[in-house]
């Protein structure tokens, strides 16, 4: 577990700063990111000395022109207004695909041709060909991994979390977490199916989805998102929405899982009572409710926690880990959340943490409060996952009044 709590920028002047750069920084970025995800490859693996024949060096060149064309096209078509899936597949295999072949022509077009040099491996040319065939062959090989780990069902990711406001009747008390499953253009209904038996092995006591459910409307979704409604726990199912629902109709995944026997927890919070002592399960809508102008979705931790007693510990439930400063600054004993996904594809994960403050795994915030980021169970876009696997988590809540075994 890491301390983050005096990592934040102290500052005024940081914290306003950094989402300045932020903000001017993606209002380009649209143009930048394709045209640097095609053209470096293009330059490492064909320009850089390899001298090719002249007809690898064209029908190369006509490749990486095509991708920097198409993906924006198909991204487009696919996540845009039309939503055509095979678009949408498309352009995230093309997206996933340069952004891995971009990240292994800087690192090993630069490291690995400094290396031959310092080793007088070879003349320029011959360096320079080593190191094209070497892209290749690791882009190729953390492609596949990629989508082998993207599609497989999650491992269990398994801990105890102490919390000091526990009752010693919540001891032992299991939470299952899932998040950001996102079903989306490829059908993962039998993905879907699966994770849910695998969750149903846990035999938790609280079930946790914080949102992220799909890519696409409740309708268009609705077959792939049904095994929801199989997951079984002995107390509650509980759901927050994510920052993808308010993209698709928030309100009809809100109704979908309601349906499902989920409790969607919007603003609001429900008691959970074992062995004499009870635990507050509140939960927030995501962040970014509010701007997508749907009326009453909104993030409000106080009509969440209304009515609760200050003295009984709280789980939160909240889509974004950087809703954790909120969550602090109230006291919350725990707070789960998804949406990073890790990462997802090395090194992407550097370009999260500008963003949150917690990439995966537990962490704790001020006094009291322990904020577990999950790396998510699906994927989103790319159908790729590298150096940043998917979970399902189930953490078993720790009290320190329990009696200890002799």
């Amino acid at each position: 577990m890491t301390d983050t709590s005096n990592t934040r920028p102290a500052e005024g002047e940081a914290q306003a700063s950094r989402p300045s750069r932020l903000h001017r920084l993606m209002r380009y970025l649209p143009v930048i990111a394709p045209v640097l995800l095609w053209a470096v490859p293009c330059w490492v693996l064909l320009y850089g000395g390899q001298q090719w024949p002249p007809a690898v060096t064209v029908v190369g060149t006509t490749v990486f022109v095509l991708g920097l064309a198409g993906m924006p096209l198909a991204m487009m078509r696919g996540h845009g207004r039309r939503q055509q899936d095979r678009a949408a597949i498309i352009g995230d295999i093309l997206l996933g695909t340069s952004w891995v072949l971009f990240t292994w022509s800087v690192l090993l077009g630069v490291l690995l041709r400094l290396v031959l040099t310092v080793a007088g491996v070879g003349e320029g040319q011959d360096r320079a060909r080593i190191v094209t065939w070497a892209v290749l062959g690791v882009a190729a090989v953390l492609l596949a991994w990629g989508y082998a780990e993207a599609r497989r069902v999650p491992r269990v990711r398994r801990l105890d979390v102490r919390l000091p406001r526990l009752g010693a009747g919540l001891d032992g008390l299991r939470v299952a977490l899932i998040t950001d499953t996102h079903y989306g253009p490829l059908d993962r209904a039998r993905w879907s199916e699966r994770v849910c038996e695998t969750v149903n092995t846990l035999e938790a006591d609280l079930v946790c989805h914080t949102g992220d459910i799909a890519d696409g409307t409740a309708e268009r979704r609705r077959a792939q998102a049904v095994p929801l409604g199989t997951v079984r726990a002995t107390h509650a199912r509980v759901y927050v929405t994510g920052n993808h629902e308010y993209y698709s109709e928030a309100q009809g995944w809100v109704d979908l899982m309601d349906e499902l026997g989920w409790e969607p927890l919007r603003n609001r919070h429900l008691l959970l009572e074992r062995g004499g002592d009870t635990l507050v399960v509140a939960g927030v809508d995501d962040v970014t409710a509010e701007s997508s102008g749907l009326e009453g979705h909104r993030a409000h931790l106080a009509g969440a926690l209304h009515g609760a007693d200050p003295e009984l510990p709280v789980l939160l439930l909240a889509h974004q880990p950087k809703f954790v400063d909120r969550a602090a600054a109230e006291g919350i004993d725990l707070q789960l959340s998804g949406h990073t996904h890790g990462g997802q594809i090395w090194p992407f994960h550097h370009l999260v943490r500008i963003d949150q403050p917690a990439l995966a795994g537990l962490s704790r915030h001020g006094a009291r409060t322990l904020l577990y980021t999950s790396r998510g169970t699906g994927f989103w876009g790319p159908p790729f996952r590298v150096f940043a696997p998917s979970e399902i988590t189930l953490l078993v809540l720790r009290s320190p009044q329990a009696p200890t075994t002799p």
